[in-house]
């Protein structure tokens, strides 16, 4: 089972504050951790809303719309995830649990999710060999 831990932005982080190097020691150390365990499967933090782009399909069917960041509701803006591969929702949460204050000033959130893994989305079998030829492509791509 994977899950996104989803860490949600703050003012700092939507202001282009950078964390402090203890806050960074904290979430290598975290992360170092879950190296370990052999559950990480990617970990980014991201740059704020005012570098980034909102598409929208206002129109079913019609022309994607896009828009230019900033984005005015923090609480709606991620600024990093972490994705963990883990055997139950209860191994993630303790995972999440144990993640430091992402912002390091008492701001921060984390939202759980877990991800859908392709046989819960369809049964077709066809579709179920594409997904899983395009993940062993990522593999191959990963190991050059």
């Amino acid at each position: 089972m994977r899950f996104m831990m989803v860490v949600k932005a703050s003012n700092d982080s939507e202001a282009g504050v950078l964390p402090s190097k203890e806050l960074l020691d904290a979430m290598m150390k975290y992360n170092e951790e879950l190296v370990k365990a052999g559950v990480l499967v990617a970990a980014e933090g991201l740059q704020p809303s005012s570098n980034a782009v909102r598409i929208t399909y206002p129109v079913p069917g019609g022309k994607p719309k896009v828009v230019d960041g900033p984005f005015a509701e923090t609480k709606e803006i991620i600024a990093g995830f972490t994705i963990i591969e883990v055997k139950s929702k209860e191994e993630a949460m303790e995972w999440a649990l144990r993640m430091p204050d992402p912002h390091g000033f008492g701001e921060g959130e984390i939202e759980l999710r877990q991800v859908f893994e392709a046989p819960e989305l369809t049964q077709d079998p066809e579709v179920l060999a594409q997904e899983m030829e395009l993940r062993a492509q990522v593999t191959r791509r990963e190991k050059r």
